[in-house]
């Protein structure tokens, strides 16, 4: 399963991205002759819409594990016993 740290880090990486290539475009995409802002502001657009995507599902299964977990632990109420006839 995929935890919320992993939509964290993706995310943080995403603003590093972007802040390094609005500054400096070709540090960030080393291997392009010449790489443009909007390239950059594209890919980080698209990076920071994964990220979120991938922290709402996160967040979506432990909530669901938590609710699953609370009704294990639930208390059961007795079950009232049948009463005995008298005559």
């Amino acid at each position: 399963m995929i935890s919320t740290t992993v939509a964290f880090h993706l995310l943080s990486y995403t603003a590093l991205f972007l802040i390094v290539g609005m500054i400096k475009p070709k540090w960030a995409l080393f291997f392009m002759k010449e790489p443009t802002r909007f390239l950059i502001s594209s890919i980080s657009v698209v990076s920071f819409m994964i990220a979120m995507t991938i922290y709402g599902q996160a967040h979506k299964e432990d909530l669901l594990k938590a609710k699953k977990e609370a009704e294990k632990t639930e208390m059961v109420s007795e079950v009232p016993a049948a009463k005995e006839e008298t005559k």
